[in-house]
């Protein structure tokens, strides 16, 4: 052991071991050094002994094993907990905290402080899984989280935060599952950006940085990656995936997760495990994309999944092919979350249609015994709880699907525990877990119960000593502010957003363009409207671009007859969720087409009768006749008066993508067409001039109009008639141009031909 170098970073001592892992523990937490054989451990439970789970010499099952004997069931039920979104600090947000009684802005609090409401879940229900979205700071994050780790380590058995976050390095902040995104962290494309490249290289390189970032940070789990086949083109959640090819899901998936997975310290096991891991929980068993009508399983009106075209199977490959088959040591991702979704009559064994994490079938027969799956399970977010009065907002109220009725919320909880799940997303509360604990012991006996939540202790515990956060869970704030977001790694995230962007149209070769040439950027106009959440959003009438950042690569105008070519930023076409409030009380059914054309939309084609439906609530969830319009109709109006406007000087469409969009209506208008996913200005900037020059596929089908839409299948990939454009070319699935025509390489060779 070399002790000789001890490290103080605020109130922290570290100690490195040689040939073994370096510890970390706070001063204050009451901790002391055991040594051994020469090597120094940490006597976390204070019995001045040697226990085996503080024993890091030992493999990690036999330390899990060891330590969830010694767990009382209190203690196991706060390790099924996983928090709800917290903030640092926590100054207003989805779930505002106080500061000893007071909101943070009055509290005097530092910004690195623990609310009360985290000291209360950490101390009163012994939770240990803390879910991380935006913070002040890389350097705040990390004093907070050694907060954390220093009130965890002090109290009963010693045992670490296990800190996580959902997908934190997109460019836009304000993404709907991304809240975590923006600030000082390198800035990758949106998954669907990644799924672009066709190269799983790319991938795994995003996955190695975002890793080393997240350990900096104090996170040592990945609610990532989505993994869902985006089947029906309406999802408003296709952006998170891989797009809608299995075979593609798959490779990426593998390389993502090995990426986080994998550490390349040189204190890591054979295994493949180590400090510099970092847990991936993908999501969604057994697949999320196939929502009736694209409808999204967060909603009431969206909680069935439908497979009209008995393709159940093809879900599964991402998962089976991809995130079960590693090849970085570590062999399986760590952690599967199941979707809200009910996945509708595919539960041929007990015939329940309830929401997958409470179905045996899918989770126990399916996951856990025929593919041999020993990981930790955790629900979405909010299973448990009641539903809400209002079916249209995502808050107040919860997502128990299939389980609205007849079940109370310690019944829940139990169900989902015999179905085989471990943890409980955004349960703050041991509550309802003890209580579920008493119905099993009622039913089963005191024995089987026991067995069974240290059964899920073994599980949970298992990802936290894999990845060293019994030895040492704090950060060193200067390395953090060296790591998070340096020049080396913000370079490979805009490099990938390079690679990212699609060129769809090149009309006598208009692009590259020339710099310093003059632009016309006509303003973008948003009504005021609301969120995905339900939150007001104001109107914005402005342009959809920095012009500080245009004017380093053009002079711009506000006259089109100044202009030599006009730039058009949109959006793809967005009408809304699939449900209205103002036609369920205007005495409708309240469900109402997602359209993917920005005009108006009459759902001619859509089904008479649903696939999926609810005696007690909704039998028959058609919207066949109704007419909807996209809300953002203003950016096809942009395109063609553009084309107006300017009389034959050429006319450039730059195209942020979230998930496949009707071009028709606007692209004949177009002598050009990029389509991104979620990348900063200038990576768009410096492929329309031709500093980098395109190389990204379609990742999805365009489709030609609704009428395919409508017929397609929500659970089959790749069954729409796509879009031809002017010049001839079919936006299908894998296509794209360069600037020498369509890109035909080994990356077409492999996912572009179906076999």
């Amino acid at each position: 052991m070399n002790n000789k170098a001890k490290l103080k970073s605020e109130t922290v001592t570290f100690i490195t071991n040689k040939g073994g892992p370096t510890l970390g523990y706070s001063d204050a937490s009451g901790v002391n050094i055991i040594f051994d054989d020469g090597f120094a451990f940490k006597d976390l439970n204070k019995d001045g002994k040697l226990d085996k789970y503080e024993d890091w010499r030992l493999p990690a099952e036999v330390r899990a094993k060891d330590l969830a004997s010694k767990m009382s069931i209190q203690q196991i039920a706060g390790l099924m907990l996983y928090s709800g979104h917290q903030a640092v600090p926590a100054s207003g947000g989805f779930f505002p905290a106080a500061y000893n009684g007071k909101p943070y802005t009055e509290s005097g609090a530092k910004p690195h402080d623990l609310s009360d409401e985290q000291i209360e879940f950490l101390t009163k229900d012994h939770l240990r899984h803390v879910l991380l979205t935006s913070v002040e700071s890389p350097e705040i994050a990390a004093r907070w989280n050694n907060n954390v780790q220093a009130l965890a380590e002090g109290i009963g058995l010693g045992i670490p935060a296990n800190n996580s976050s959902d997908p934190r390095h997109g460019s836009d902040a304000s993404k709907e599952y991304n809240a975590g995104a923006g600030g000082a962290i390198s800035m990758w494309p949106e998954t669907l950006g990644l799924a672009a490249t066709f190269d799983p290289e790319v991938v795994q390189r995003f996955g190695e940085i975002a890793a080393k970032e997240y350990r900096a940070l104090g996170i040592a789990t990945a609610l990532s990656p989505q993994i869902d086949i985006a089947t029906d083109p309406r999802w408003s959640r296709f952006d998170g995936t891989f797009g809608e090819d299995s075979r593609l899901s798959a490779d990426l998936a593998r390389a993502y997760i090995d990426g986080f997975q994998t550490s390349l310290d040189e204190r890591s096991t054979s295994d493949g495990w180590g400090p510099g891991s970092v847990n991936a929980m993908v999501k969604h068993w057994p697949g999320g994309g196939s929502g009736e009508g694209g409808r999204d399983a967060h909603f009431g009106y969206g909680k069935y999944a439908v497979y009209p075209g008995n393709n159940f199977e093809e879900h599964l490959i991402p998962f089976l092919d991809g995130a079960f088959q590693l090849k970085g040591g570590t062999e399986k991702a760590s952690a599967i979350m199941p979707y809200y979704t009910i996945s509708y009559n595919q539960d041929q064994v007990n015939g329940e249609n309830v929401g997958n994490s409470y179905n045996a079938h899918i989770i126990g027969d399916l996951l856990r015994h025929k593919y041999g799956y020993d990981g930790v399970v955790c629900t979405d977010w909010g299973i448990t709880d009641d539903e809400g009065s209002d079916i249209s907002r995502l808050f107040p109220g919860g997502r128990s699907w299939g389980v609205e009725q007849g079940y109370t919320v310690a019944e829940r909880h139990y169900k989902a525990l015999m179905a085989g799940v471990d943890q409980f997303g955004g349960n703050n509360d041991a509550g309802p877990v003890l209580e579920a604990y008493r119905i099993g012991v009622a039913e089963h006996g005191e024995a089987y119960m026991r067995q069974r939540f240290e059964q899920s202790a073994v599980r949970l515990l298992k990802n936290m000593f894999r990845v060293g956060l019994f030895e040492n869970p704090y950060c060193e704030t200067e390395e953090t502010a060296r790591i998070v977001g340096n020049a080396e790694y913000m370079t490979s995230g805009y490099e990938a957003q390079l690679k990212s962007v699609v060129l769809l149209k090149n009309k006598g070769q208009v692009l590259p363009l020339q710099k310093l040439k003059t632009v016309y950027i006509p303003k973008r106009y948003r009504p005021a409207g609301t969120n995905w959440i339900g939150f007001p959003t104001p109107e914005f009438d402005g342009h959809p671009v920095s012009l500080d950042v245009v004017r380093k690569y053009f002079n711009v105008t506000d006259d089109p007859e100044a202009a030599d070519f006009a730039l058009v930023f949109i959006t793809g076409a967005d009408s809304g969720s699939g449900y209205s409030k103002a036609d369920a009380e205007a005495g409708g059914n309240g469900y109402v087409p997602i359209s993917l054309q920005y005009g108006p939309y009459t759902a001619e084609h859509a089904r008479e009768t649903s696939i999926a439906g609810d005696e007690r609530d909704v039998p028959n969830r058609s919207y066949k006749g109704k007419t909807i319009s996209a809300t953002n109709v203003s950016d096809l109006e942009a395109v063609l008066k553009a084309k107006e406007v300017m009389k034959g000087k050429p006319v450039i469409v730059s195209l942020q993508l979230s998930k496949p969009s009707i071009v028709a209506e606007f692209e004949a208008a177009a002598d050009a067409i990029v389509a991104a996913f979620g990348v900063q200005d200038q990576a768009v900037l410096d492929i329309l001039t031709g500093e980098a020059e395109p190389s990204a596929l379609l990742p999805m089908q365009m489709p030609a109009n609704m009428k395919t839409v409508e017929e397609q299948f929500e659970d089959v990939p790749h069954d729409m008639e796509v879009h031809v454009d002017s010049e001839g070319n079919a936006y299908d699935f894998a296509y794209s141009l360069n600037w020498s025509g369509i890109i035909s390489d080994e990356r077409t060779e492999r996912y572009g031909k179906r076999k």
